[in-house]
């Protein structure tokens, strides 16, 4: 039976891999076996993905990005050029630290700039947005806008991708200027209360 996704002649994919229809793995990409990787993806040039690592459906993986043991990419996941992902907290090249890799978690929708870095061990929250280059070491709430080194949030990004105009912390109610969805801060929290 023929694969319903789509592999360039230059990529490996490893015995074992489940790849979901719709999907497109291209340039010297590498998946390995025990990947699982969702419907309708599409994985840039130099993509690496390792065992103990799942990726949802509608991912995209731009090119250059590393997907270590214990990543996890929930559905429409947007990584950019060259993030980066880690999975030891304090390797060394001379001590084996294989027992101790940290589960990364990335929700739903959210969206990783290109060049960014995510220390191992965080959840990012949904629909969340890391700005390029930013180094994100602690969790992050859903629909926050995060920059800098280390990364600090600066507002909250609608479903959508606009920013919305919010304080950080508070209690208040605005609409998506763009689809008019509706959203509520509370108790430092972001929801989306309306669509």
């Amino acid at each position: 039976m023929a694969a319903d996704y789509q592999v360039h002649e230059s990529a490996i994919v490893d015995d074992g891999a489940q790849i979901g229809s719709g999907t497109r793995v291209w340039h010297f990409v590498h998946i390995c076996g025990g990947a699982r990787i969702g419907s309708g993806c599409s994985l840039g040039q130099n993509v690496f993905v390792g065992n103990k690592v799942t990726i949802g459906n509608n991912v995209k993986v731009q090119n250059n990005v590393s997907v270590y043991d214990n990543v996890h990419l929930e559905d429409d996941v947007f990584c950019g050029p060259s993030a980066v992902f880690t999975n030891v907290y304090n390797p060394r090249s001379f001590i084996e630290r294989k027992t101790e890799y940290r589960d990364t978690i990335v929700k739903r929708g959210a969206t990783l700039g290109a060049n960014c870095t995510i220390v191992c061990g965080v959840t990012i929250g949904e629909f969340a947005l890391v700005g390029a280059g930013a180094v994100i070491n602690r969790d992050v709430k859903a629909f926050a806008l995060m920059v800098g080194v280390p990364a600090k949030q600066i507002g909250w990004i609608s479903k959508y991708g606009e920013q919305l105009d919010l304080p950080i912390e508070g209690n208040a109610e605005v609409r998506c200027p763009h689809t008019g969805d509706l959203y509520q801060l509370s108790a430092s929290q972001l929801v989306l209360i309306e669509e």
